[in-house]
């Protein structure tokens, strides 16, 4: 096989310009049907998305979209929606030059995605479009749907004869949530693996689209200094903070019947966590890489019954302030029920037993209407001895702390000791900052742009894989089944705080504390 080519490019930076080589395959021609291509997710992220990647010169001449929605629209009427859309919702501002090229690969179908008429027709305009040499019989189906609909819309496609690999390959995308719970998590896959096989399936979650999250794994083994020491014998502890400053928004009948574990962390900080633990992979290939994820997930200590006390905190938000504005109850949220016992904020310690971090806690917490939009991973390092120090003003040592910010300003920084100048033996916390826009210029993107192209190019290595998906659920199911059967009310917290007293007390039982973002430290 030829090797992929590569171009240079140069990147201007405050330290002078850095040459930077990368990859510059395209994706495979190919061509992409939406299903819920009028939905929320379609214009805001996936449709900008695809104009952000053919903006880098990724997408091929041979590209289509085919759009499958309810609504009722012609071809020409979806593309003017879709121009709309990208105006509105565009990362960067639109160029019309890019935009028409997007527009003119596309194509709309309207009807039920429980109609096999729908994919009849659906086949129709694959073969046509392959037949017209605007497209191949390479094609990704992207259910950007409900999760009820995500089996039945693989059957209709399997029915169809739309998913066999004759010609072209033919991959499926689905969007989290993966389940309900354990079992219905393992009913899905066995649903899909009915239909698909493993490698045709793609389940996304789009935290693993953002440049730090893909930048963990490449800090932790292309840099000698940090590897040696991301171990239990420096570091004391770990904390992954997911916070944000909405509300459920219109979103209040789904969270009411799902809450922040669910929702939250048995995808997104479970993710987080694996790629934070993960022993070096023997490659980059997906399954090496997805193997040692999966290996992190079922190291995780189960929990005890009768122990969740004290380690898992639930909690709602009550009334508050956001960022100078007053917000309701999360009760008086619209279809929220009036009584409801949903989680909007967990936080919960995890162990992980294995020879890397055997008794190194690490600390998980997220929760809506918090002060600020915020995901981090911390390491908190083990502390110097003082008694280099016992004779001068120093009275304690705080912790270095290595502090990856996936959001919303992407970049790392380290906090060290250092000497304040003057006679005096004093010491100050210096914060050392990295920043990804301001050292490699990024702009704004989607966070789909890499799984999407990934995606393309069979590249499922950012992907779970069924195995991932079902760990992640083994851990917490005991946990909501401890939930379903309590009694025990449910502890507020005000909206605008960074959450529950009981938050705190599960870091100061074991003598410590949550990290404060910068914006509030």
């Amino acid at each position: 096989m030829k090797p992929d080519p590569i171009v240079e490019r140069t990147v201007q930076t405050p330290f002078g310009e850095l040459a930077v080589e990368r990859p510059a395959r395209v994706a495979d021609p190919s061509t992409m049907v939406i299903f819920g291509a009028t939905g929320d997710l379609a214009k805001r992220k996936l449709l900008p998305a695809l104009y952000n990647l053919n903006g880098d010169r990724l997408l091929p001449e041979r590209f289509a979209v085919v759009g499958v929605g309810r609504e009722p629209m012609t071809t020409d009427a979806y593309r003017e929606k879709v121009s709309r859309d990208l105006q509105e919702f565009g990362t960067a501002g639109t160029e019309r030059v890019q935009c028409e090229w997007l527009e003119s690969r596309l194509a709309y179908l309207t009807g039920d995605f429980g109609d096999d008429g729908l994919y009849r027709r659906l086949g129709d305009v694959l073969s046509a479009l392959h037949e017209s040499g605007d497209s191949t019989c390479d094609c990704l189906f992207y259910l950007a749907t409900p999760p009820a609909l995500f089996g039945p819309i693989v059957e209709h496609l399997g029915a169809a004869g739309l998913l066999a690999e004759d010609g072209g390959w033919r991959r499926v995308i689905i969007e989290k949530p993966f389940g309900h719970d354990l079992d219905s998590a393992r009913a899905l896959n066995r649903r899909l693996v009915g239909l698909l096989k493993e490698h045709q399936i793609y389940r996304i979650d789009h935290y693993l689209g953002k440049e730090t999250v893909q930048n963990i794994m490449a800090f932790r083994f292309a840099n000698g200094i940090f590897e040696p020491i991301w171990n239990r014998r420096y570091v004391d502890h770990v904390q992954i903070t997911v916070a944000e400053t909405v509300g459920v928004e219109q979103r209040g009948d789904y969270y009411d019947r799902t809450g922040a574990m669910r929702d939250m962390v048995q995808n997104h900080l479970f993710q987080l966590l694996a790629l934070t633990a993960m022993e070096p992979p023997i490659s980059f290939e997906a399954d090496a890489v997805r193997d040692e994820r999966v290996k992190v997930l079922r190291a995780i200590r189960p929990f005890l019954p009768g122990g969740l006390d004290a380690q898992v905190v639930r909690s709602q938000y009550a009334a508050g302030e956001v960022e100078g504005t007053p917000v309701p109850a999360y009760r008086q949220e619209p279809d929220v029920a009036r009584g409801s016992t949903t989680e909007t904020y967990v936080a919960l310690k995890l162990l992980v037993d294995n020879w890397r971090w055997a008794d190194v806690p690490f600390y998980l917490r997220t929760g809506k209407r918090l002060p600020q939009r915020l995901t981090e991973v911390v390491l908190q390092f083990k502390r110097a001895p003082f008694q280099l120090f016992r004779d001068t003003p120093v009275g304690c040592l705080p912790a270095n702390q290595l502090v990856l910010c996936i959001q919303p300003n992407e970049g790392i920084a380290l906090h060290f000791e250092a000497k304040v100048p003057g006679p005096r033996v004093r010491l100050g916390t210096v914060r050392m900052d990295f920043s990804y826009a301001d050292y490699f210029g990024m702009r704004p993107t989607t966070g789909y742009e890499t799984l999407l192209y990934d995606a393309m190019i069979g590249d499922s290595t950012l992907f779970h894989r069924a195995d991932i998906v079902e760990a992640g659920w083994t851990v917490v199911e005991p946990i909501l089944q401890a939930w379903e059967g309590s009694r025990a009310g449910l502890p507020a917290y005000a909206a605008g705080s960074w959450g529950p007293e009981a938050a705190d007390a599960l870091m100061a039982r074991d003598e410590r504390e949550w990290h404060l973002p910068a914006a509030t430290s």
